[in-house]
């Protein structure tokens, strides 16, 4: 699996044709674009997921910004990216949101759980696509397919 901590580790700090720095309200971020490659388990095995993350300037006091630029069908990604994972609040009711003691390794771990044990139905960002599980699991594994098919290859 390609992971977003390898190429940061390849890039040497943040430096390569897959990242830039812009200066916005005397903000400096950094981006980084890599993919997850999904395995051979679950709804989404096979799937290649483009994801971008914004550092900034004050990370890891901050958590980073995340989104996913593959289209899916996810119950905790909307169609439009926005994802929806505990780990990336920087404030969490539940206790597990960012820390200054939490890594970019930490999100790409939980990127990669959104496809396999993360997978939450119950608490979803994208209703729709959770409703449409519960209505027909069938037609739900055979839109995420066809998702695959078409924007994650």
């Amino acid at each position: 699996m390609l992971t977003l901590a390898s190429k940061l580790k390849r890039d040497d700090g943040l430096k390569g044709s897959r990242t830039s720095a812009t200066a916005s309200d005397s903000t400096r971020r950094v981006s980084v674009r890599d993919r997850l490659l999904v395995k051979d388990e679950g709804y989404y095995q096979g799937g290649k997921f483009q994801f971008e993350t914004e550092v900034p300037d004050a990370y890891n006091m901050v958590p980073p910004k995340v989104k996913c630029l593959t289209r899916i069908w996810h119950p905790n990604i909307t169609e439009t990216g926005e994802i929806c994972l505990s780990l990336l609040r920087e404030h969490s009711i539940d206790g597990t949101g960012w820390a200054p003691t939490r890594t970019l390794k930490d999100v790409v771990w939980g990127l990669n759980s959104l496809f396999t044990d993360l997978l939450n139905f119950d608490d979803p960002l994208n209703i729709e696509a959770a409703e449409h599980h519960l209505r027909d699991k069938e037609d739900f594994r055979n839109k995420v397919e066809d998702y695959i098919k078409r924007y994650a290859r």
